[in-house]
């Protein structure tokens, strides 16, 4: 069976390059050192005109924990129709309540409002009490996949239980394995979990071009990360 190999993407740029490495699909979001929030408008519009491949928009108003407020919710609504509106492919959502449980009233509203559009839940679910639970509360909200590590800190570490969630799924959601996924470690994940999707984020430092920089600046560097496309190239040989 093949896989399917998701790119975490924190631009166009990068969604681009993941495009040119071979990417099944991407999820576009920003922030990446925070953990990922919504992108602009200007984002999500022109990577649907310029990607050949599915777009799905990860839908998170802000960093932090993944317990939402009313204006929060609200936001989190009006992402989607946006999303909806330019033609992507899938939205990637997540809440959870104050007690470790999935949040399912606004989940259910999240997915609704989603439409004919897919949808992933995010690794929210990582942080679930129980998640042999949330995982039934995942596939009753209709979503397509659950992203996880298996509540670790990598995929690789939670192999084991990423199995355990595979197996109780049977066929009814499908479990994408993410967190800490390199070229190295992939297609070891990939057999060790069961997992038919796969979510890396391939980064790499981007080296600026600038000439000057201002000495003054003490601690802000003029380079930044992106997706790499060799990188995501590596991921796919991998997993061939």
């Amino acid at each position: 069976m093949g896989y399917v190999l998701e790119i975490a993407s924190n631009s166009v740029a990068s969604a681009l390059a993941a495009q040119r490495g071979g990417a099944d699909r991407i999820e576009l979001f920003d922030n990446l050192a925070e953990g990922g929030t919504t992108p602009s408008f200007g984002s999500i519009a022109l990577a649907r005109e310029q990607l050949q491949i599915p777009l799905f928009v990860l839908i998170r108003p802000r960093p932090g924990d993944f317990h939402y407020d009313a204006l929060e919710r609200e936001l989190m609504l009006r992402d989607i129709q946006q999303c909806r509106a330019l033609g992507c492919d899938g939205v990637v959502i997540g809440a959870m309540d104050a007690e470790g449980n999935v949040d399912v009233p606004l989940c259910r509203e999240l997915v609704q409002a989603a439409g004919p559009m897919q949808v992933t839940f995010h690794r929210a679910f990582d942080a679930a009490r129980d998640l042999s639970a949330a995982l039934e509360d995942v596939i009753s909200l209709g979503c397509q996949r659950v992203l996880s590590s298996g509540g670790h800190a990598s995929a690789e570490a939670g192999a084991g239980v990423l199995a355990a969630l595979v197996n109780r799924a049977a066929g009814r959601i499908s479990v994408m394995a993410g967190a800490g996924i390199t070229p190295g470690n992939i297609a070891a994940v990939a057999k060790a979990t069961g997992c038919n999707e796969l979510h890396a984020s391939a980064k790499g430092t981007r080296r600026s071009d600038v000439r000057f920089q201002n000495p003054a600046l003490v601690g802000l560097s003029p380079d930044w990360v992106a997706t790499d496309a060799d990188e995501v190239a590596a991921l796919r040989a991998a997993l061939a």
